[in-house]
């Protein structure tokens, strides 16, 4: 094969891998929407999503609430790219370090205030103090987190992502609750295996 035409043989392969990750998300669909297989033909309450409704129903919790509304809770998102999210952080509470592996997160607070924050991939933190009303962006992938620094009141957030199921790894969950060996954790930590036990046993479910 001639220099030249190799040359761009291997333009056009780069080229369309670029644009495949560019694009990369929820898979395009082919018709307006998916239907559930023990439904074929819905009617408007398939297209309604009544789990927020317990919002309005229960005191404020006092830990942190986390109400999804993802492929795995509303069967209508499916091929949408769209879910949602209501964070109910009572005084004092932490939506601890973690990622959403397939979207980016669009937090609107509606009430309180918040301290939220993302790493980027140079190890660079970005945080800021949000008020009810503010918005803010944190990245696809990028571990981030939330804290309710204040000691008496609530904060209420809305969560939009770009998936219909954008998951959620647990930064404290993945490594200390998963099994990984405790001589890796001590070695990768810079600790001793003492001390990640400790952690490990903080983490373990309450009886």
């Amino acid at each position: 094969m001639p220099m030249a035409v190799l040359k761009s043989f291997l333009l056009v392969i780069f080229s369309l891998a670029i644009t495949r990750t560019a694009t990369a998300g929820d898979p395009n669909i082919l018709t307006d929407f998916i239907v559930a297989t023990n439904d074929p033909n819905p009617d408007g309450s398939f297209f309604t999503y009544k789990g927020f409704r317990t919002l309005y129903q229960h005191k404020p919790p006092s830990t942190l609430k986390v109400l999804k509304a993802g492929l795995a809770e509303f069967p209508a998102l499916n091929g949408q790219s769209v879910s949602y999210a209501v964070l109910d952080y009572p005084a004092g509470s932490m939506n601890p370090p973690h990622t959403h592996p397939r979207s980016a997160e669009l937090l609107f607070l509606v009430r309180g205030t918040l301290q939220v924050g993302f790493v980027d991939t140079t190890n660079k933190l970005f945080t800021q103090t949000l008020q009810a009303g503010d918005l803010f962006v944190l990245p696809k992938g990028l571990v981030h987190f939330q804290y309710n620094a204040d000691p008496h009141k609530l904060a209420l957030a809305i969560s939009a992502f770009g998936s219909a199921n954008a998951g959620t790894v647990s930064l404290p969950n993945t490594l200390f609750a998963s099994g990984i060996d405790d001589n890796v954790l001590a070695i990768s930590f810079k600790t001793d295996v003492t001390t990640i036990q400790a952690l490990k046993a903080g983490l373990a479910p309450k009886p």
